[in-house]
C-alpha cells in the first residue's frame, strides 16, 4: 500500500486575507534534499498584482498607517518581533525544507537576525529625523524652514531563493518602520515562508500594508516593477536580472534598491594564523553550499605558502557532512534546484578546461537516504588565474577558486579585476596592515580574520555592478523616504520682501 501524503497549498495573501489567483493557477515547490514536491503555491499574474498594489496603495492613504508616530510604529516593530519568536520554530523548519539551507544555520543565525532586526530598527526610527529645522536664513530674508522626512508610499520587493526569509526581512522591516506599504514576490523556488511570514505580521499591522504574490518574474515581477502606483523597488537577486528591473524602472522613473551578485575576493596575508584563516576561508565560501551572494569565492594565497595552504583546505574541507538539510549534523545541504546543481557542475567542468586543478570535490554529490537530492561535492581549485570564467563569474555555489601572488598590491590588483564589488576580505596578524588593504579594496563590506559577519546596526551593500544602495540598519531608513522642503516666510510687508524686486519695480 502506497501512503499518501496531502501537500498543502499556498494561495496569494493580499489585503490581510488568503485569496487564489486570479488565473487559479498552481505551481509546484520542491524539497531539494529530495526532489519531492512538497507544496502548491498560487501563480500570479498582472491581474494578481493590479489586486495587491490596490490593496496597499489604500492602506498607505490611510491616515491612521501613514502618520502615525515614531514612537507608535516603534512599538510595532516590537510586537511583529515577539510575534515571529513565537512561530520561529515553524518558520525555520519551512525556510529549510524549500530553500535546502541548513536548520543549524536558519535556527541559529537568520531567524536571530531576523528578531533583532526588527527591535533594533523599532530603536533607530524614534531617533530617526522625519523633522528637522533648518537655521534662520540672512539672505533671502528670515524664514522659517524645515525637512521632512515622508514615505514613499506603495513599495515592491523582489527577493531571492537562496535566504528569502532574512532577505525579505531587509526590505520589510525599513518598508514598514517609515510608513510605507509592500507588495512582496518572493522567488518561485521558496515562496512559503514569504507567505507565511506576510500573515504573522497581518496580525499586527492594518490589512493592505503586506501583500504577497507568487509566481515568475514575468508575470508577476515585471508587472509589478512597472506598476505606475508602485513608488519604489528594492531587488536581490543576480547582477543580470538586476540590469533589467533597473531598465523597467527607468520607465516611471521609480526609486530603486539593488542588492546583487558578488564574486568576492579573500587575501590571505604571509603572517596570516593559519589555524583560524583556513577555516574561517572555507566557511566563508562552503556556508549554505555557497548560494550566498558575499561568499568569499576567490582566495589569493602567497606563493610562499600556497601549496601547504591548498593540501590543508583540502583536508579540512573532507571533514564536512553532507545531508539533509533538516539534520542538525548536516554541514551542507543541497543546493536549490536541479537547475542550480547542473549550472554548478557546468562551472566545474569549464575549470576543467580552463587548466585549473581540481583539488577536491566537482562532481554530484550522492547521499545516502536522499539520492534524488541536488547535492554537490564542496570543490576547490588550485592554479587559478584571475581571468578564468571561473575566477569571474558568480557560480553561487560551493566553488572556491585558490589563486597565486607574490606580492600585496598585485593581490589587491586581482581582488578588484571584477565586475563585483560586494565583499572582501583580508587575514593577518597584523591589523595596521589589514586597515591598509580594506582601503584599497572595492566592495562594500570588509573583514578582517572574518567573514559572513553581517550587524543589523551596519549597512550592507555594494560597489560597481554588486548593486545600487544600503540595507540594515539606520542607513536603510534613507531608501524609503523622500525629502521635503517647507519654507514659511518671517517678513509680512511686502516692501520688505528684497527678492520680489527680481520681477516688480520697487514702489516709489
Amino acid at each position: 500500500m502506497t501512503l499518501q501524503i496531502e501537500v498543502p497549498s499556498y494561495q496569494l495573501f493580499i489585503n490581510g486575507e488568503w485569496t487564489s489567483a486570479a488565473a487559479g493557477d498552481t505551481f509546484d515547490v520542491i524539497n531539494p534534499a529530495t526532489g519531492e514536491v512538497v507544496a502548491k503555491a498560487a501563480k500570479g499574474d498582472e491581474a494578481d498584482v493590479d489586486r495587491a498594489v490596490a490593496a496597499a496603495l489604500a492602506a498607505f492613504e490611510s491616515s491612521d498607517w501613514r502618520d502615525m508616530k515614531p514612537s507608535d510604529r516603534a512599538d510595532i516593530l516590537n510586537r511583529i518581533a515577539d510575534n515571529i519568536a513565537v512561530h520561529a520554530e515553524e518558520l525555520v523548519y519551512l525556510e529549510a525544507l524549500t530553500s535546502g539551507g541548513t536548520v543549524r544555520r536558519i535556527g541559529g543565525n537568520d531567524i536571530v537576525m531576523i528578531i533583532d532586526l526588527f527591535q533594533q530598527m523599532a530603536k533607530f526610527v524614534k531617533e530617526y529625523p522625519f523633522s528637522e529645522t533648518l537655521p534662520v536664513p540672512i539672505f533671502p530674508g528670515p524664514a522659517h524652514n524645515f525637512v521632512w522626512r515622508e514615505p514613499l508610499g506603495v513599495c515592491a520587493a523582489i527577493t531571492p531563493w537562496n535566504m528569502p526569509l532574512l532577505l525579505a526581512v531587509w526590505k520589510i522591516v525599513p518598508a514598514l518602520a517609515t510608513g510605507n506599504t509592500l507588495v512582496l514576490k518572493p522567488a518561485s523556488n521558496t515562496p512559503i515562508t514569504s507567505l507565511r511570514l506576510a500573515e504573522i505580521i497581518s496580525e499586527i499591522v492594518p490589512p493592505g500594508v503586506i501583500n504577497v504574490v507568487t509566481g515568475s518574474g514575468s508575470e508577476v515581477g515585471e508587472p509589478l516593477v512597472l506598476h505606475p502606483d508602485v513608488s519604489k523597488v528594492a531587488f536581490t537577486g543576480s547582477t543580470e536580472v538586476g540590469r533589467n528591473i533597473m531598465a523597467l524602472a527607468a520607465k516611471t522613473i521609480k526609486n530603486i534598491t539593488l542588492e546583487l551578485g558578488g564574486k568576492s575576493p579573500n587575501i590571505l596575508l604571509e603572517d596570516a594564523d593559519l589555524e583560524l584563516a583556513l577555516p574561517g576561508s572555507l566557511f566563508g565560501v562552503f556556508l549554505h553550499s555557497g548560494q550566498l551572494c558575499e561568499s568569499g569565492t576567490r582566495l589569493f594565497v602567497p606563493s610562499s605558502i600556497y601549496d601547504v595552504v591548498v593540501e590543508k583546505l583540502a583536508e579540512l574541507t573532507k571533514t564536512l557532512t553532507l545531508g539533509s538539510q533538516l539534520d542538525e549534523a548536516t554541514s551542507m545541504g543541497p543546493v536549490v534546484s536541479k537547475k542550480q546543481q547542473e549550472t554548478i557542475l557546468s562551472y566545474i567542468e569549464t575549470g576543467i578546461e580552463e587548466g585549473a586543478r581540481l583539488v577536491c570535490g566537482g562532481r554530484k554529490a550522492t547521499v545516502e537516504g536522499f539520492e534524488n537530492g541536488y547535492f554537490v561535492e564542496p570543490t576547490i581549485f588550485a592554479d587559478v588565474t584571475n581571468d578564468m570564467k571561473i575566477a569571474q563569474e558568480e557560480i553561487f555555489g560551493p566553488v572556491l577558486t585558490v589563486i597565486r601572488y607574490d606580492n600585496v598590491d598585485e593581490a589587491i590588483k586581482m581582488a578588484n579585476d571584477s565586475i563585483y564589488g560586494l565583499a572582501g576580505g583580508v587575514w593577518t596578524r597584523d591589523v595596521n596592515k589589514a586597515y591598509e588593504v580594506a582601503r584599497k579594496i572595492k566592495a562594500g563590506v570588509i573583514w578582517i580574520n572574518d567573514w559572513h559577519m553581517l550587524r543589523n546596526d551596519a549597512p550592507f551593500g555594494g560597489y560597481k555592478q554588486s548593486g545600487i544602495g544600503r540595507e540594515m540598519g539606520k542607513y536603510s531608513l534613507d531608501a524609503y523616504t523622500q525629502l521635503k522642503h517647507v519654507h514659511t516666510s518671517l517678513v509680512p510687508e511686502l516692501e520688505r520682501r528684497l527678492a520680489y524686486g527680481l520681477l516688480f519695480n520697487p514702489p516709489e
